[in-house]
This record gives structure tokens, C-alpha cells and sequence, in this order.
């Protein structure tokens, strides 16, 4: 990295505290979900009748649930899961994505326009809805519900790999590599994407936080990771049963995880698209 790109980052990061707030927050969640199964103090799957239903207290930071198990070592421990779908979710629309835009972007002509038909048809659908679908259609696995997050996202990386390529394939350089006797494929995958990634992070980083809260959603409503695992989404559906006679620590320590989760990869997002927005150096 230049320097005059680490002054501006400097730059973008003492004009915004959020973007340092962003930053510091996703690595730690990455850090936690990286560390859960040596840091949680007690086993997330562990039962113990006897203390069910305690609020926070000094040996549970965060109370337990109706069986008795430590809220905190159960957050801690769906941190890991939860990154772990989102994470392979988003890697698996990203690179598809990103390729078939490229190539309908490059190509052009009718392989770009029904690709774009088919596109803007999955656009036109309940995003969440689909993939309630298709977990419902090939079952209640985890592999699953990372099949369906990541081919809800799938469209975006598409239509902005398509767009970015599409700008670019006229370019002096692209013609450069087509007279120095680069292959049309070669030239996709080793020029024109790799230009267009790094504005294709903002997008990753934005889609991360949807994922996450889309594989908490499916959690919620039975559709997605089945218990006793430990889940963010299973947890706040449990806890809602108890939450009028007033336990409130069974479903606001999960939820506030998830939203901090949710908020700080979006916040990341913001802030990785004012780095590398040229117009921001001026």
C-alpha cells in the first residue's frame, strides 16, 4: 500500500470515528467467532436444570436459559457459526458472481441479455422468501442454508460485475492485452476482474451483514441450524416465549449480538467505499 493511500485512509478515518468503530468491532466479532471454542468459559450445550431461567450474574455473565445453560458461552459459540454460513456463503455468490458478470459484461450480445432477464426476475422476488424456499425444498441442513443465502446474493455481484466490466472492455489497456495475444478468458479473469475488486469489497462487506441476519432468520422460524447448536436466531426464538414474564436476558444478549454484528459490517461497508471512491482523494 502507498503512502499517499495510508494518508488517506488516515484521512477517512479522522473525518469518520464510525469508520474506526467499524473496523475495530468486525475484527473483533471475526476474532471471537475465530477463538469461541477457547474462550467460552463453559460448555454451550451443557444442561443444568437446577439454574435455570438466573439472570446475570458473576458466574453467568449473561444468565441462563430454561435448561440452564450460560448465555454468554452460547453467544460466543454462534458467533462461529453464524460467521462461518455467512463467510461461505457470500465467498461462494462473490466468485460465481462475479465471473458470470464478467463474462456477460465482456461478451455482451443475447448470452447478456437473458442473463440480465433471468437477473432481474430473481430481483423481483421476496429475496428472504426465496430462500425460505429452497431450505424448505432440500432440507434443514447447513450446507443448505448456505446454498440459498448464497444464491439470493447472487444477482448483485452479477449485475455489478456486469456493469463494471462492460465500462472497462473497451479500455486502452484491455486492448493492450488483446495485441499482446491474451485469450478473451484470460483477459476476464486476469485484467478486467481483478480491477473491478476492489469495489466489489464494499459489496462483500455489506452482503456479510445481510447474510448473517438471513441465516438468523432462517434459524428463527425452524428453517435453518436446528438446536440444541448454538445459533443467534434459535436463541432470540427460544427466548421469545419467555420474554412477558419478563427474561429478558434469554433474548436481548443474542439479539444485541446480532445487531452489533449486522451494524458493524454494514458501517465496514461505508467506510471501505470512501477509501477507494477516487473522488474522496480530492
Amino acid at each position: 500500500m502507498s503512502v499517499i493511500t495510508l494518508k488517506h485512509v488516515r484521512w477517512v478515518v479522522a473525518s469518520n470515528p464510525l469508520t474506526l468503530v467499524a473496523a475495530s468491532g468486525a475484527i473483533i466479532i471475526a476474532l471471537i467467532g475465530v477463538l469461541a471454542p477457547w474462550i467460552t468459559p463453559q460448555d454451550p450445550l451443557a444442561t443444568d436444570v437446577a439454574n435455570a431461567m438466573q439472570p446475570p450474574t458473576t458466574a453467568h455473565w449473561f444468565g441462563t436459559d430454561q435448561l440452564g445453560r450460560d448465555i454468554f458461552s452460547r453467544v460466543v459459540a454462534a458467533t462461529r457459526i453464524d460467521l462461518a454460513i455467512a463467510l461461505s456463503a457470500v465467498s461462494l455468490s462473490f466468485v460465481l458472481g462475479a465471473v458470470i458478470g464478467g463474462v456477460c459484461g465482456y461478451v455482451g450480445g443475447r448470452l447478456d441479455r437473458v442473463v440480465g432477464r433471468v437477473v432481474d426476475v430473481l430481483m423481483a422476488f421476496p429475496l428472504f422468501v426465496l430462500a425460505m424456499a429452497m431450505v424448505a425444498a432440500l432440507g434443514n441442513r447447513v450446507e443448505n442454508v448456505i446454498l440459498a443465502t448464497a444464491f439470493i446474493n447472487l444477482p448483485f455481484y452479477i449485475r455489478f460485475a456486469r456493469a463494471e466490466v462492460n465500462v472497462r472492455r473497451d479500455s486502452g489497456w484491455v486492448e493492450a492485452a488483446r495485441a499482446g495475444g491474451e485469450n478473451d478468458l484470460s483477459i476476464i479473469l486476469f485484467f478486467l476482474l481483478p480491477n473491478i475488486l476492489p469495489a466489489m469489497a464494499v459489496q462483500v462487506s455489506l452482503n456479510l451483514g445481510w447474510a448473517i441476519l438471513n441465516a438468523a432468520g432462517l434459524s428463527f422460524i425452524g428453517l435453518g441450524v436446528q438446536a440444541p447448536t448454538a445459533e443467534w436466531g434459535i436463541m432470540v426464538a427460544e427466548g421469545a416465549r419467555f420474554i412477558t414474564s419478563g427474561k429478558w436476558w434469554l433474548v436481548a444478549f443474542p439479539g444485541a449480538a446480532l445487531m452489533l454484528s449486522v451494524l458493524f459490517f454494514n458501517l465496514l461497508g461505508d467506510a471501505l467505499r470512501d477509501i477507494l471512491d477516487p473522488r474522496m482523494r480530492t
